[in-house]
């Protein structure tokens, strides 16, 4: 039964996760379309739960008239089908209609409505453009996700849950009392008056406070993870005590906004008691004062007095209801700052998948420069009109010094960024055409940053090729001179060789062994175009030299961009390609390079003195750009 009632709903439903509206309603609604069904027989129950909470009551009311005027004798006769009534509705209605609502909310929606949140949103953002992962916390993005989650839940189940419960009971206390007496009915009115002055003026405030705070908690979290994702670095600089300091920053303000809200909350218990109360010696009152005339029974006011009672309690769990909604509305609407972002790079409708059968590379006039999303132009060029053709099977090396722009044309290359103007083509297919991921499938790309998954040896190499044999994996490390090292490695849960787990971001191993298995995966990978970013940077001179081996074999019949600092392991390349300030300056063979005495043959020169910098007698570009080469 359970597993029926769970399976109503597919908690990762397989439709193209889109943009999400900016509009609040909307955006509940966009998230909400696959549970609407079972919200609306959820709210159906809850009717029926209300009505049978009533009818309960007034069957009180009759049970007291019953014993006061009736002789014990002829009671059970007089009344026994009544009372086997008000049994089967209390025994045997009641909990049905009580366990449906529990299968359907407990079952049906409370685990698998967030859950399609989740998944939704982890899929877009999944294909969210790079910079914006680059201008927030990790942490702060995941905690939007599961907090936003479940806020939508419950701002959905709160709204339809209260709305139904209180229009079907408050009516139904309405109705009872005004049968039996009018003037009953009064403090009620102006109790729910009084009751809704309370919401207005408190819930505003609870809502605008915990909206505060879900960012609050939201930064207060990103800053504790990006302390613990960068463990090394503060140990390394002996900033404890900093990182303490910068966490306390972001809890302060996190705790400031929970004084704020406790406060407004005693406020709010004080007030609600306070009315509570003299609804309920209002009641009493009107009721005794009938009663003593003549005018209303025991009965009534058995259920004048039940009904108070019941009201009090629940005047309480509404209102906190209430401020539990909008507080999740803030939470919400926190929560679409971040997740119903448009995405910087999109495919287009019309995008294709990218084919390769040459693997020719073509830029035309190609112009980026950072800080350029909204228009302005605040930053200058970065690359600047380059144009560029790299013919097919062909091996070119990019070299010049740091920030004349090389990395920025990879990453341009492989559409982490959009261009300003100009255009990229392979084998005459504009790259802004065709689908993001046939394109980055078709480059192998090798770092001199190689981050990890913390994930097993095994899972991180076959990343290039998820469905690549244990025999191609444990192949593609020993052609990057891994697997030796990878035999001997272990983690804390016992597990060793490939199935060793490597830490957040391959903490576990050293920079050398990140950079072998970084190799081994592009190795596994084996695309048709081949980019090199430092890619033997992190290894020790001998590993580096038995690499190089298996790189060029790896380089045969493939497009190879390589960018170096050590211009040793790119001289023997067919092409070399110096830019500077985002322009190509000189282009040639190691040796007309050389000949022609320019930058390149100052950078060449200069590798003797241990670093790739700045040369005054062979560049224009100002600043002391100082890369080591080693």
């Amino acid at each position: 039964m359970f597993r029926f009632f769970e399976s109503l709903i597919d908690p990762y439903p397989q439709d193209e996760p889109r943009t999400p509206p900016n509009g609040l309603l909307a955006f509940l609604y966009h998230y909400s379309k696959p549970v609407l069904p079972l919200l609306a027989v959820m709210s159906v129950l809850t009717a029926l739960v209300s009505i049978a909470e009533v009818v309960f009551f007034a069957y009180m009311g009759e049970l007291v008239d019953w014993l006061g005027a009736s002789e014990r004798g002829a009671f059970f006769a007089e009344h026994g089908w009544e009372l086997a009534g008000m049994a089967l509705l209390i025994v045997v209605v009641f909990p049905l209609l009580v366990l449906a609502q529990s299968l359907i909310v407990h079952q049906g929606i409370f685990g698998n409505y967030p859950m399609i949140v989740r998944w939704l949103a982890h899929r877009y953002l999944l294909d969210q453009s790079l910079p914006f992962f680059q201008d927030e916390f990790a942490g702060r993005v995941s905690q939007k996700i599961m907090q936003t989650a479940l806020a939508i839940r419950e701002t959905v189940m709160k709204l339809m849950d209260v709305f139904v419960y209180v229009a079907v009971y408050f009516t139904g206390a309405l109705f009872l009392l005004g049968r039996t007496e009018l003037w009953l009915v009064a403090p009620l009115v102006v109790w729910l008056a009084g009751y809704m002055a309370i919401a207005v003026y408190f819930v505003p405030r609870l809502r605008r406070i915990s909206k505060a705070q879900a960012d609050a908690r939201a930064q207060m979290t990103g800053r504790v993870v990006d302390s613990y994702t960068n463990i090394q670095t503060i140990k390394l600089f002996a900033h404890t005590l900093r990182e303490q300091d910068y966490a306390r920053g972001a809890m302060d303000g996190f705790m400031q906004t929970v004084y704020k809200q406790m406060r407004l909350v005693t406020k709010l218990t004080v007030c609600l008691q306070t009315l509570n109360s003299l609804l309920l010696v209002a009641i009493a009152g009107i009721a005794i004062f009938a009663w003593h005339q003549a005018l209303i029974s025991l009965g009534a006011i058995a259920v004048a007095i039940a009904l108070v009672m019941r009201l009090r309690a629940m005047s309480d769990w509404i209102l906190w209801e209430i401020a539990g909604l909008f507080e999740n509305i803030g939470t919400v609407q926190d929560g679409i700052n971040t997740l119903a972002q448009p995405k910087a790079i999109a495919d287009t409708p019309e995008a294709r998948e990218l084919t390769t059968p040459h693997s020719e590379i073509r830029l035309e006039h190609v112009r980026f420069r950072y800080g350029n999303n909204g228009g302005g132009h605040s930053e200058p060029p970065v690359i600047d009109d380059l144009s560029l053709t790299i013919a097919p099977g062909e091996r070119v090396g990019l070299v010049g010094r740091s920030g004349a722009g090389k990395s920025t044309l990879v990453n341009l290359l492989l559409r982490f960024y959009e261009l300003e103007s100009g255009r990229i083509l392979i084998d005459g297919q504009d790259i802004a055409g065709v689908t993001q991921a046939s394109l980055r499938r078709q480059i192998g790309l090798v770092t001199q940053d190689t981050s990890l998954l913390h994930r097993s040896i095994a899972d991180n190499i076959a990343y290039g090729r998820p469905e690549a044999s244990e025999a191609d994996i444990i192949e593609a490390a020993r052609r990057a001179h891994a697997d030796g090292f990878i035999r001997g490695a272990s983690d804390s849960k016992g597990r060793t060789g490939y199935a060793a787990h490597v830490g957040e971001r391959g903490v576990k191993l050293s920079g050398g062994q990140r950079q072998r298995i970084a190799i081994a995966r592009v190795l596994l990978k084996n695309a048709p175009i081949l980019i090199l970013d430092e890619a033997t940077s992190a290894l020790d001179s001998e590993i580096e030299a038995a690499i190089q081996e298996q790189l060029f074999a790896l380089m045969e019949g493939k497009t190879v961009i390589a960018i170096a600092h050590r211009l040793s392991t790119i001289a023997m390349l067919d092409r070399l390609v110096v830019m500077d300030a985002g322009r190509i300056v000189e282009t040639g063979s190691h040796e007309q390079l050389l000949r022609q005495d320019g930058i390149y043959a100052g950078l060449w020169r200069r590798q003797s003195g241990g670093f790739l910098g700045l040369d005054a007698q062979a560049g224009t570009s100002s600043g002391p750009h100082v890369m080591p080469t080693t």
